[in-house]
């Protein structure tokens, strides 16, 4: 693999880049989501481009782009990402969610919009993807994806997209650039990540140390001690290196610096494989096994 850096990014099927690792704010409070952004930035996840990965549903958007204000940082330097709620699946309903997502943060374009959760039924999915290509069409969202999405949710999704490209023309349908998903050695989702591999979209790794679960694991501890890094560094790492865009979270200054400290050693091809578990153990909600 091409060796990775602070500078490294992924290009996606809109054309734009992402940077390889990002910053989550999942359950980060608002009153202190300002705070831990701005110091976010100041550490590795701000080089040339700084990635910030909020929701509508995690009520903190407006706070994350206040950070972004006053980092001093330009907008063009800046990937932020948010997501219609799975409370607000369906057309009218995903296009009064992006108004939101403008009316709360104030930017004039949004790096990324995904669809949270396959909730809805086939209509309400189908519609909040509608809603998102015609704001990208008008320049207010640069790429789209989905989020949670299983295999079933994504071939529904990618029969849809043909469907608007024979009614509006080729490439008016929109692109899934990226797919977020729990992603870590205990829930590898091989049949989700050969999905998105062999269509060229970027995997973004939610949950990547497993929210501190795993810190104690027989299969971390020789690899901490081999390296000399924490157990976060170690699974930030492995996913880095499996080709995914990890977003860890915390709201602890040092280790908001920690997790970013992950450019200096690389994990062996044994070490690689040690870690394929082969487990299928979420530790957060799982939609991807939705029938709705």
């Amino acid at each position: 693999m091409a060796r990775l850096d602070i500078d490294s990014k992924y290009r996606m099927l809109s054309g734009y880049e992402i940077p390889v690792l990002g910053y989550g704010v999942y359950q980060t409070p608002a009153d202190v989501a300002e705070g831990v952004v701005l110091h976010a930035f100041k550490t590795g996840y701000r080089h040339n481009q700084a990635q910030v990965d909020s929701a509508r549903a995690y009520r903190n958007e407006a706070p994350c782009s206040d950070g972004i204000k006053k980092s001093g940082i330009q907008r063009s330097e800046i990937f932020f990402t948010t997501k219609v709620p799975a409370r607000s699946m369906g057309y009218e309903q995903a296009k009064a969610s992006i108004e939101s997502s403008f009316k709360e943060t104030g930017l004039d374009y949004i790096d990324l919009y995904l669809i949270h959760a396959p909730y809805g039924g086939k209509e309400g999915r189908t519609g909040a993807w509608r809603a998102l290509v015609e704001a990208q069409q008008a320049g207010k969202i640069r790429s789209l994806g989905v989020s949670n999405y299983g295999v079933h949710h994504l071939d529904e999704l990618e029969a849809y997209i043909k469907e608007l490209e024979g009614q509006n023309g080729k490439g008016k349908g929109g692109e899934i650039s990226v797919g977020q998903w729990e992603l870590h050695p205990w829930l590898g989702r091989p049949d989700i990540v050969d999905w998105c591999q062999k269509r060229g979209v970027v995997l973004e790794a939610y949950s990547p140390i497993v929210r501190g679960t795993r810190v104690d694991d027989p299969l971390l501890k020789p690899l901490v001690k081999k390296y000399g890094k924490t157990p976060a560094q170690v699974l930030i790492r492995w996913s880095l290196q499996k080709g995914f865009v990890p977003l860890p979270k915390s709201v602890t200054t040092s280790r908001i610096e920690e997790n970013a400290k992950v450019y200096d050693f690389e994990l062996t091809h044994e070490d690689m494989k040690m870690l394929e578990t082969g487990e299928y153990s979420p530790c957060a909600w799982d939609p991807t096994t939705s029938k709705d």
